[in-house]
């Protein structure tokens, strides 16, 4: 560690130090994000790991309910079809 020089109102600090405090004052601030939304202590990894299996059962959720919409208007509309054509027919008795 060499000490610092100053020049002028600027102090200069190596490169390999400057990196080395950059890379201490990331890790502090990370550390403190993850403490202060609750993630922080033994149990961190595996709090992640089922918020990430909730995200997934989320979006399951949502792509079967859209397939489930899907699949009951287009039931609907054959269904519809199938009624006109039975009336059209007069499949369901006589008519004038």
């Amino acid at each position: 560690m060499s000490p610092p020089t100053r020049e002028g109102t600027n102090l200069r600090i190596p490169e390999a130090e400057f990196e080395a405090m950059m890379a201490r004052a990331a890790k502090a601030g990370a550390r403190q994000a993850l403490t202060d939304v609750g993630l922080d202590g033994k149990d961190a990894a595996l709090d992640i790991r089922d918020l990430r299996s909730l995200l997934d059962c989320v979006r399951f959720v949502r792509r079967t309910a859209v397939q489930t919409s899907v699949h009951l208007i287009t039931t609907g509309l054959i269904l519809a079809m199938l009624a006109g054509v039975a009336l059209k027919l007069k499949f369901f008795g006589g008519g004038p």
